[in-house]
């Protein structure tokens, strides 16, 4: 099929004007990024019970895949199942009627989910991952990753890793100018400079934060000395030792129970030692025996051999016994001491921290806060010397990142523009503004330094001759916008190549020639990620690499939705039928067969 919409176009429909939006972002995404194949990929998608689906299985590839069928088949229901395995909020209205309960289960493959996998505790399974979701009908609902119970959360997180759905309702995302500098970095490898200007930037407010503190503090430096060295006095004057009030405690315990340590202490000791039918005794009373059975059965000889162990044993412990109960010592106050000590230190505790080592560390950072107070004008000119090396260090960081974002913008912009030139739009304009229109030269004037350098960043679009650059928001006005807001966020979606993306829908309201150029953006998308797509144009559908039909029938008086796959005959007639509708003559079949053969060679 040719191509002969070769004229700039005026963009007169609101179709013709979304798509030259998600072309241009399309486009960025093919410029901005890698060729790297896949990092992830669905492979399999089984749905029971949603809406109209009772039991539904398909299996997916890399490239781009297609999904067709007449409007209400029930193809965007593929896409809310898939939703579901994604962390999206679930109803219960989903189920389908007469039905408990609805279950999606999809297996997915990628190279980094094994670390997803093990830092989540849950079970790896080489580079695959079970996903399953089920909702109730009592609203109830459970999801598992390779049979492990898991929070929707953890769907949730895993989710940005492996696929974004864009639908025509999606939020703003990128009409927010302040995502527009994000692009130029990640366009010229600057995320990682990036990070390190925002990580100067907190070091510097960090200074001036403690710079501006010792300034508000010298206006009552007097009044906060006098309270710093009240604190520090009390905690010295305890003369607190760490672990002191565990020792204390038990201390206590004994003194509290002297009587009853000396009296089992001494039993204890007479029947090892003392008694006449001491342990002792009749343990040496034992062996002999043993020694007059050793000398009629030698067998009993190895017997001997503990003899003197045991019984230095029973000795060792004797002994102790009888230490321990002459060292008890009662000493008449002294529990009342004990209990004045750790009242003290709870005292201390509820006003300075929870344990002896942390009222003793406030103790510290007190005498510190002294010294800092007792030389406030030395303790200013170290912080100013100190905000001063920050400052510089940042400026200089960010004036270098400066001159990379405003030269990889010129390339993104003449490449950009070359591009649009061959999608029959040359007399479209596309600029990155910064503001300031120069960079500063100097770090005099820092009211406009931010954690993300010393400028912002704004992408202006022409669509037409006459017209003048306009912010990314102001492109189309009305019941444009929502269309326009998801291609823009769909630049978000697109920024880590191995995504399985998905589009449901994108092409609504327009067509012709309009329609193959974008059939072919999707298509070089799809070199780079998996792409699965909901259209109803033959012009997008002859480029699948993998084709479905989505088909609404009745069985046993209810309707159903079913998927089935499209063989290379089956594709024509199915593209055939979205030219020319349900009677498909031999002239549409001609038609659809030269397209799908075109795409095959594009």
């Amino acid at each position: 099929m040719s191509n002969t919409n070769h004229t700039a176009l005026p963009f007169s429909t609101s179709g013709e004007r979304w798509w030259f939006v998600f072309s241009w972002l399309l486009l960025v995404k093919a410029l901005c990024y890698s060729h790297a194949g896949p990092h992830f990929m669905l492979k399999f998608l089984r749905i029971n019970n949603i809406a109209l689906i009772t039991s539904l299985e398909v299996e997916f590839g890399p490239g781009l895949t297609l999904l067709t069928g007449e409007t209400g088949a029930g193809k965007s229901i593929l896409i809310d199942a898939l939703g579901l395995l994604l962390g999206n909020r679930a109803s219960a209205e989903l189920i389908r009627s007469g039905e408990e309960r609805a279950v999606v289960e999809g297996v997915v493959e990628g190279r980094e989910l094994a670390a997803f996998l093990d830092e989540h505790g849950l079970p790896v399974d080489g580079g695959e991952a079970i996903l399953r979701r089920e909702i109730q009908a009592s609203g109830k609902g459970r999801a598992t990753i390779n049979g492990a119970l898991v929070p929707v959360s953890v769907l949730r997180d895993l989710s940005p890793r492996i696929a974004r759905i864009h639908g025509q309702h999606e939020p703003q995302g990128l009409l927010d100018a302040e995502t527009h500098l994000e692009l130029v970095d990640r366009h010229a490898g600057l995320v990682a400079d990036a990070g390190r200007v925002a990580e100067l930037f907190r070091s510097l407010r960090e200074a001036e934060a403690a710079l501006e503190a010792l300034r508000r503090g010298r206006q009552d430096g007097e009044r906060r000395r006098e309270m710093l060295e009240y604190q520090a006095a009390e905690i010295e004057k305890a003369h607190l030792s760490a672990g002191e009030d565990e020792a204390l405690r038990q201390e206590k315990t004994i003194q509290a129970n002297a009587d009853r340590l000396a009296s089992l202490t001494s039993q204890a000791y007479a029947l090892l030692y003392e008694d006449e039918e001491a342990v002792a005794t009749r343990l040496g009373q034992a062996y002999r025996k043993v020694e007059e059975l050793a000398a009629i059965d030698p067998r009993f000889a190895s017997h001997l051999e503990s003899r003197r162990a045991l019984m230095a044993q029973v000795e060792d412990l004797a002994l102790a016994l009888r230490d321990y109960r002459e060292a008890i010592n009662v000493s008449p106050g002294r529990l009342d001491a004990i209990e004045t000590r750790l009242a003290l230190i709870d005292r201390l505790k509820g006003k300075y921290g929870a344990t002896v080592e942390e009222i003793l560390t406030f103790g510290q950072r007190c005498r510190e806060e002294l010294q800092d107070l007792s030389s406030p004008a030395e303790r200013q000119v170290d912080l100013e010397a100190k905000r001063s090396a920050a400052a510089s260090q940042y400026f200089a960081a960010a004036l270098e990142i400066s001159t990379n974002r405003r030269a990889a913008a010129k390339d993104l912009e003449k490449k950009v523009t070359a591009a649009l030139r061959e999608l029959a739009m040359d007399k479209t304009r596309f600029k990155f503004r910064f503001d300031p229109d120069i960079p500063p030269t100097t770090p005099d004037d820092d009211s406009g330094w931010t954690e993300r350098g010393i400028e912002a960043c704004e992408m202006l679009l022409s669509p037409n001759p006459g017209e003048e650059l306009r912010p990314l928001a102001r492109v189309a006005s009305g019941g444009e916008l929502s269309r326009i807001l998801l291609a823009l966020n769909s630049v978000a979606s697109l920024d880590d190549t191995g995504k399985t993306l998905v589009f449901d829908e994108v092409d609504a309201g327009i067509g012709g020639g309009v329609a193959e150029v974008l059939g072919r953006k999707l298509k070089a998308i799809a070199a780079r990620h998996q792409v699965l797509c909901v259209t109803h144009l033959p012009q997008i559908a002859s480029f699948a690499d993998r084709h479905y039909a989505v088909r609404k029938r009745v069985e046993r008086g209810r309707t159903v939705t079913e998927v089935k796959p499209l063989g290379a005959d089956e594709r024509v007639e199915e593209v055939a039928r979205m030219l020319g509708g349900e009677t498909i003559t031999e002239a549409a079949r001609r038609h659809a067969r030269e397209m799908v053969k075109q795409s095959v060679r594009t």
